[in-house]
């Protein structure tokens, strides 16, 4: 009895002083309603560390992940905005974070609950940039609506706009002293640095000398000078008070994304588009370090609060920790995606695979959620991805112009397929596993052997660039869709056009064949509406409405009864087959839904989404 007692007493200890030993995985994490996995975390736009150094906030694409440094261990996700976080910024207590995305708002958020504090609203415009004063007290915020605002956080009350210049605010941030703001303005060549006075709202000054645009600025621990990354390849320091160009560092060979002074304001970090990060001393204007990074571009770039450590991000959506002293990478933090551009099941239902703009494809366990693996190699945007009916191979295509089949057991490479002459948007394999479709922008459709690689046949026509291609379930049809607005339907095996289907008012992105067989296909499209079409006769059956934006993706459940759409409005809706009603509309993807798709069992629907995530949601047949 003794023991039992012992024992519940430490399990409870356990559970009071560490919550989060049993948490839920980070991927079912906040989800919408009726959505069971997320995979993926969405892209990045900012990262910053807390005051402490403790932590990390990541604003991307779907909400602020929050990090612990030690660990690199997820904490937290804070969702709430309808779209993309463009900026974060931990109070100068860190017990606040504030938020703008583009949804228009701006949100105060509790660090250690993630809760809710207060929305500001007033910008008519998404808001790039927001950050804290140095009390604590005032939020500054710029938008895409020509705007800078000044808010009280205890009330949430607008202070004061700033207004000048009538251009895009897409970076503001407060001086050391909080009596001045600096902002940068995109749409002009040589004054897009501005000075304001945060107690009148006046223009104070305007730095000029940058010949092109700038990305980043950022002010020195004291407050006199100012730093500025641009023009190419250039860094310029500036005199605060005088608006006197101080210092120009050379040295990038591309265009300066990210620029940051360390917190004895001796040293400044910067990335660009140029594959490294570059550490300067602020006396000289000489390089110290390079540190190489992995990735094309380098977009942010920060010092700790102790200046031991440098976060950087960069377009393959990873986060890396370096040591500033010696070089070194201590961590890196994975799992953020890019746009994901395609996704769908394997035939067992097992494995789920997708492509996107961040030029891989990855496999995910359906069941847990998990990343098996990343499929890499010299390639570009892959726009479509699809498993052989065997399960054993995968077929992508991209902005390259090739098309790849992969091992989907060792992620190894099989063969290239070259021949189209533009960016490959779509490809799918016959029933019988034989036979490859592709189609692409060079306005054609092919046919390749799936087992040699061998180009069979292509087939052209009198159409745009072709968006989706789709096999019937006897293969002996192909359905196509084109950006001409028209949907063709081809014979396999002669490679004629059998019939065109007109009737969108838009570009044709997505098709799909009837499951159980070739007598009906589904069309969604540029113009909000999805179509069903009989085949045989090309005879429009019915027009479903109710997205408020293109369709991108439709797809059938695998008894036929029910269709699933993805839009650009955000939204992925079901539809009943028999009475062509709406059944539901899903929401919680906060980008573009650029692919859906049923699970082999019809009990999952799967969704990509530009917001760089893979929802799965419950259907009920």
């Amino acid at each position: 009895m003794r023991t039992m007692f012992l024992m519940l007493t430490i399990l409870f200890v356990l559970l009071m002083v560490t919550p989060n030993i049993f948490a839920v995985d980070y991927t079912q994490w906040n989800l919408p309603k009726g959505a069971k996995v997320r995979l993926g975390k969405g892209s990045i736009n900012e990262i910053r560390f807390s005051p402490d150094g403790t932590r990390l906030a990541v604003g991307g694409s779907i909400g602020i992940w929050i990090y612990d440094v030690q660990t690199g261990e997820e904490l937290n996700l804070f969702t709430g905005h309808t779209g993309p976080v463009n900026s974060v910024s931990f109070s100068p207590d860190g017990n606040t974070i504030v938020s703008g995305g583009d949804d228009k708002t701006i949100r105060l958020w509790d660090t250690n609950t993630g809760k809710p504090i207060r929305v500001l609203t007033g910008h008519t415009g998404d808001v790039t940039s927001v950050s804290f004063s140095p009390d604590g007290n005032t939020v500054v915020s710029g938008s895409m609506d020509k705007t800078i605002g000044l808010w009280d956080i205890r009330t949430g009350e607008l202070i004061r706009t700033l207004t000048g210049d009538p251009k895009l605010v897409i970076s503001v941030s407060f001086s050391p002293d909080g009596n001045t703001i600096v902002s940068i303005v995109s749409g002009s060549y040589n004054n897009p640095i501005q000075l304001w006075d945060t107690n009148t709202g006046k223009l104070i000054k305007t730095l000029t000398g940058h010949t092109r645009w700038v990305e980043s600025v950022s002010f020195s621990p004291d407050g006199r000078t100012i730093v500025s990354g641009g023009d190419g390849k250039t860094i310029r320091l500036w005199d605060t008070n005088t608006g006197k160009l101080i210092k120009t560092l050379t040295g990038h060979t591309r265009w300066v994304e990210s620029v940051s002074f360390s917190p004895d304001g001796r040293t400044i970090v910067s990335g660009g588009d140029g594959n490294t990060i570059c550490l300067w001393d602020v006396s000289t204007g000489q390089i110290i370090r390079t540190l190489p990074e992995d990735t094309r571009r380098v977009y942010n770039v920060s010092f700790s609060p102790d200046g031991r450590t440098i976060v950087s991000g960069g377009d393959d959506n990873t986060i890396r920790l370096w040591d500033v002293s010696t070089g070194q990478l201590i961590r890196t933090l994975e799992g953020h995606t890019g746009w994901v551009e395609s996704v769908s099941f394997s035939p067992d239902g097992r494995t789920i695979v997708s492509g996107g703009d961040d030029n891989t494809i990855r496999l995910w366990d359906a069941i847990t959620g998990h990343l098996i693996k990343t499929l890499e190699g010299d390639m570009g945007d892959v726009a479509s991805v699809s498993f052989s009916p065997d399960g054993r191979t995968i077929v992508s295509g991209g902005d390259d112009n090739t098309i790849r089949l992969w091992d989907a057991t060792t992620g190894h490479l099989i063969k290239t397929l070259e021949g189209h002459g533009g960016d490959v948007s779509s490809v799918s394999f016959s029933p019988d596993g034989r036979t490859i479709v592709s189609g692409g922008d060079d306005n054609t459709i092919r046919l390749w052997d799936a087992i040699t690689g061998h180009l069979i046949k292509t087939l052209e026509g009198d159409m745009g660039d072709v968006t989706s291609v789709s096999f019937s379930p006897d293969g002996r049809t192909i359905v196509s869709g084109s950006s001409d607005r028209t949907i063709g339907l081809w014979d396999t095996g002669t490679g004629h056009l059998i019939r065109t289907l007109m009737g969108h008012t838009g570009p044709v992105n997505g098709v799909s064949f009837f499951s159980l067989n070739a007598r009906i296909l589904v069309s969604g499209g540029g113009d909000w509406t999805i179509r069903l079409w009989h085949t045989s006769t090309g005879q429009l059956i019915e027009t479903l409405k109710g997205h408020t934006g293109p369709v991108n993706s439709v797809s059938f459940s695998p008894d036929g009864n029910t269709i699933v759409s993805g839009s650009v409005d955000k939204t992925i809706r079901l539809w009943n087959l028999s009475t062509r009603q709406l059944i539901e509309t899903l929401k919680g993807h906060t980008g573009d839904v650029s692919s859906v798709s049923f699970s082999p069992d019809g009990n999952t629907i799967v969704s990509g989404s530009w917001d760089g995530t893979i929802l799965f949601w419950e259907f009920e047949p």
